[in-house]
């Protein structure tokens, strides 16, 4: 089988385990703990295309993935329908993207990162603050989940299917985007800025536009938090969130597709499952990390794939010797 047919088939059984999951599942809660990756790994996903592609570390994500719920939360409050309130949220998410690109692009490297720290700790003071518009650490309630064709989302199984729905769309949509013209531009202006300037590239305009597409896709992740939780508060906004978010992308490999989805799962898994059982779940994760930053430095998926392909070269070698020492022909590749 070639390596490409292996691909495609690859990703045709994790769409097939991913479809078929809360039949095997069965119970709620471990469907609502796949709905909750799922969430998790559109949000990394979006942070990992500024982290991995454009190589501008964002501390601040948290803040557009809460004004995404935080606005379509105000307009369910005020009274309107689902479908108003997501696309308000969508365009508030776009013009705070904007403002937040405008912002952060004076300044790369550690610059960028304090700067969108400091963007963050802004809105989350908003948040916390400005009682009479957020409610403060009262949050804001969402009292029911919208029925997309008549379809109801209040049961665990229907919520996970709309969320894989949004989160396939959101792979496939990031793949055309990393793989296109545009996509190979914006790694040139993460490795050599300088010279993509000489060559008649807007360095700036490929990091704004960028933003702008990681923006979306975190008011998306946004707006199925605040349906799946259907409440928001001020700890969304928090530090927190958007370290929980870069170690999600650190941990799983930047500058992959995979690797935020994996480590989306691992930081998920730990909070909702391992912490039913281990009190110091903080210090298990924090191991963790340690350990794949220590032996896989680019990620787990990357740094999994490097050590499949040593140990299968060093399987095949030994083959190789073992075949010319009992004189048999070498197995022809």
């Amino acid at each position: 089988m070639s390596r490409r047919n292996a691909h495609y088939l690859a990703r045709a059984l994790t769409i097939a385990v991913l479809l078929s999951l809360p039949m095997w599942i069965g119970n709620s809660y471990y469907i609502n703990i796949a709905s909750q990756i799922l969430i998790w790994a559109v949000l990394a996903l979006a942070l990992n295309l500024l982290v991995g592609y454009a190589g501008l570390t964002s501390l601040g994500h948290a803040s557009l993935f809460a004004i995404g719920g935080y606005a379509a939360a105000m307009v369910l409050a005020a009274g309107h329908g689902h479908v108003l309130a997501v696309l308000v949220a969508l365009i508030v998410t776009l013009l705070a993207s904007a403002v937040f690109a405008v912002l952060a692009l004076r300044a790369t490297g550690i610059g960028f990162l304090m700067i969108t720290l400091a963007i963050g700790q802004i809105l989350w003071g908003i948040a916390y603050r400005w009682a009479s518009l957020t409610n403060g650490d009262n949050g804001i309630s969402v009292s029911s989940r919208p029925a997309p064709f008549g379809l109801s989302l209040a049961a665990a199984p229907a919520f996970y299917y709309a969320t894989l729905l949004v989160f396939l769309l959101a792979v496939a949509s990031m793949a055309v985007f990393v793989r296109s013209p545009f996509g190979a531009s914006l790694v040139g202006t993460r490795d050599q800025a300088r010279r993509m300037t000489a060559l008649g590239y807007n360095v700036w305009l490929i990091r704004f536009l960028t933003i702008l597409f990681s923006g979306f896709w975190s008011g998306v992740a946004g707006l199925l938090f605040i349906y799946y939780n259907q409440f928001i508060s001020p700890q969304v906004v928090a530090l927190t969130t958007s370290a929980e978010a870069l170690l999600m992308v650190i941990s799983g490999g930047s500058g992959t597709l995979l690797g935020p989805i994996f480590g989306a799962a691992i930081v998920v898994v730990m909070k909702n499952v391992v912490s039913a059982y281990i009190e110091r779940w903080n210090l298990v994760l924090g191991i963790i990390f340690i350990l794949i930053i220590s032996f896989m430095p680019e990620g787990l998926v990357p740094g999994s794939v490097r050590l499949w392909r040593a140990g299968w070269q060093a399987l095949r070698g030994k083959g190789a010797v073992t075949a010319r020492a009992t004189g048999a022909p070498e197995a022809s590749r």
